[in-house]
């Protein structure tokens, strides 16, 4: 079954009240647990902003080179995202568009080609865990 990435940009959220933020966390949220209750939820996390960035890595003289804070060059970043697996296309843009109503701002899907690695147990991935390459 094909895996999906649900996300956005922080910068195309228009500014809102802590108000506004608490009533689109608790309903958005909603459509998270829905997304459990049908079992094609794999993971989501939001709240990411310029502030949550640790580091960025570069490579230098073949050495990793650590610079707090975002990467310099970078005009947008995540702003949060659920990673889904359904069924089809349809299905992606199904749970996508739930998202942006109950949040009023744009959603991005894109469909991962193959599968993904994963360690945790439960989550698909080619580790041994879940339905992974080879299972």
């Amino acid at each position: 079954m094909p895996q999906y990435l649900i996300s956005f940009n922080d910068e195309w959220v228009p500014a809102q009240t802590d108000d506004q933020l608490v009533d689109k966390g608790a309903a958005s949220r909603a459509v998270v647990a829905e997304m459990q209750q049908a079992g094609v939820l794999l993971f989501t996390h939001g709240g990411l902003d310029a502030t949550t960035a640790l580091c960025s890595v570069t490579l230098r003289d073949g050495e990793p080179l650590f610079t707090d804070g975002p990467y310099v060059e970078t005009k947008e970043h995540l702003g949060g995202f659920c990673a889904i697996e359904v069924d089809d296309d349809e299905t992606a843009r199904h749970w996508a568009g739930r998202l942006a109503a109950v949040l009023d701002w744009p959603q991005e899907v894109h469909r991962f080609e193959g599968r993904g690695m994963s360690s945790v147990p439960g989550v698909p991935g080619v580790s041994g865990h879940g339905r992974g390459a080879g299972e």
